[in-house]
């Protein structure tokens, strides 16, 4: 199958012997599952769709007025059709009998344990589902894997489908791998910029493909709907975040010599993005990427190339993921050199620990790394973001993973939600995502109640550094030097 098939394939529609899509279950009430199927329902009216998930309180969430998830334009969509043709349920058994069509949504994440530790995806959740479908499932299926997942997990699912089988039971496998930016997921799904459908080289496989066409029709155009095979859907779901991950550690790099020799890496970001053969998108230095798939996908794209014994592909993507780790550990030692070599005991207002704006999800969030780094070094920490959850900071900065000592960092965090009142009597503020309220603080009252000299760090390069100088901040960004900021000011060395 491949993108020429697709014209057949929307013909054949029209011809009146296809199924009629009238209920579609997702299991997975997280960040794509949830969205995702909010739009559906939104832009098919005709269609009922159901989200299911065995968590109780995330389902509960979904039908309250405060949602799981913060997405910009999701509350208006959810709120229209929820309860019309949108529900949102724990009764996986009855959804996945009365669809015609399913999607899988679960968590891949990456394995903690055992072979490929650290590196390749941890399938467990997906093979769940596949079990649980062919437990409960009546009459024919159309099984959609919407997970981020390695090449051929398609065909894992159709293993244990077929496996176990019932009479009067089929199924076909398709695969639908999700480009969604958080911050931008809404806009992202209304207005996509291609939608990848793989499924099997068979009538079979054409005809289901024809089926999710046909549902993604209501509002993409069709030459934005590409259809391939089932392996090659999959690894471009791998190779896109792999791509876009390597344009910000190709950045990043570059900053770092920006800030050796004196250059500004705005200015080289600019030049460089002007060559229309590369262009101006995701070459923002900052400090570092996050996220649930970035971080992921290369470590999975590294690990089935080492199991192919394909030894310097592996090297070559780890050195993305590796840049990224530097960049992160670098900008936490910057910060540490500016405050005379030592952050013991002094207080850093931290803004930002979402990993982008306009999201609540921390996962893989830079924040988490800076903070640990910090916090190892005896930093007292201040911190504030608009969307991200008390508890959800605690858990992140206390876990193993994060620290040795988790008793000693509950002491040395607190959490705000008032920027200026974090700020009070700290000796510096870190930026560390980019939300845009950031921009619209009144920095020179700020600078009033903090610790003399006054340090800024931004790690996000969202703010007017000159303004900020000339304020009385010793500023620091990503890939710049100020050779205007002056270490001690005639106010004296408060430290």
């Amino acid at each position: 199958m491949n993108v020429f098939r697709l014209t057949h394939i929307t013909t054949s529609l029209h011809s009146g012997s296809r199924m009629v899509v009238k209920n579609v279950c997702c299991i997975g009430a997280g960040y794509v599952g949830g969205p995702t199927c909010s739009v559906i329902a939104w832009k098919c009216p005709d269609i009922r769709v159901h989200v299911v998930d065995k968590s109780q309180a995330r389902i509960k969430q979904w039908n309250s007025d405060k949602l799981p998830i913060y997405e910009p334009g999701l509350d208006e969509v959810v709120k229209e059709c929820r309860g019309r043709n949108l529900f949102f349920s724990n009764d996986i058994d009855q959804a996945v009998r009365e669809a015609d069509l399913i999607f899988i949504s679960v968590n891949t994440p990456s394995k903690t344990y055992g072979i490929g530790k650290g590196r390749a995806a941890d399938l467990k959740h997906i093979e769940l589902c596949a079990r649980k479908i062919a437990e409960v499932a009546e009459g024919h299926k159309i099984v959609v894997e919407k997970s981020t997942v390695p090449v051929r997990a398609a065909e894992s699912i159709s293993h244990i489908l077929s496996a176990n089988t019932k009479p009067g039971v089929s199924y076909q496998v398709l695969s639908n791998p999700e480009f969604l930016a958080e911050g931008t997921a809404i806009e992202n799904l209304v207005n996509p910029d291609r939608v990848l459908i793989g499924g099997e080289e068979s009538a079979e496989g054409e005809a289901a493909v024809g089926e999710l066409t046909w549902i993604y029709h209501h509002w993409v155009p069709q030459h934005k709907i590409i259809t391939l095979s089932t392996w090659s859907s999959e690894l471009s779901k791998l190779a896109s975040n792999a791509f876009l991950a390597q344009r910000v550690s190709s950045i990043n790099a570059i900053s770092a010599l920006c800030e050796a020799t004196g250059a500004d890496v705005s200015q080289v970001a600019y030049a460089v993005g002007k060559d229309s053969r590369i262009g101006s998108k995701f070459l923002q230095a900052s400090v570092g990427f996050g996220g649930s798939c970035f971080q992921k996908d290369l470590l999975n794209l590294v690990y089935i190339a080492e199991c192919l014994n394909l030894h310097e592909v592996a090297m070559y993507w780890q050195q993305v993921t590796d840049m990224n780790e530097y960049q992160r550990t670098r900008f936490a030692k910057r910060i540490i050199g500016c405050l005379f070599n030592t952050v013991t005991d002094k207080t850093l207002a931290v803004f930002g620990f979402a990993f982008k704006k306009n999201t609540g999800d921390t996962r893989e969030s830079p924040a988490i790394f800076v903070c640990s780094h910090l916090l190892e070094e005896g930093a007292r920490l201040n911190i504030y973001d608009p969307k991200v959850e008390r508890q959800q900071i605690e858990s992140d900065l206390t876990s193993a993973r994060a620290t040795s000592e988790p008793e000693r960092v509950e002491k040395l965090i607190h959490i705000y939600t008032d920027p200026y009142q974090a700020v009070t009597d700290a000796h510096a503020i870190v930026i560390l995502t980019e939300w845009d309220e950031f921009k619209t603080y009144d920095y020179k009252k700020m600078l009033s109640v903090m610790k003399k000299p006054a340090f800024l760090f931004d790690g996000r390069k969202i703010l007017d550094h000159e303004s900020l100088i000339n304020l009385g901040f010793h500023t620091e960004t990503i890939g710049k030097r100020f050779t205007r900021n002056t270490l001690l000011r005639s106010s004296g060395g408060d430290l």
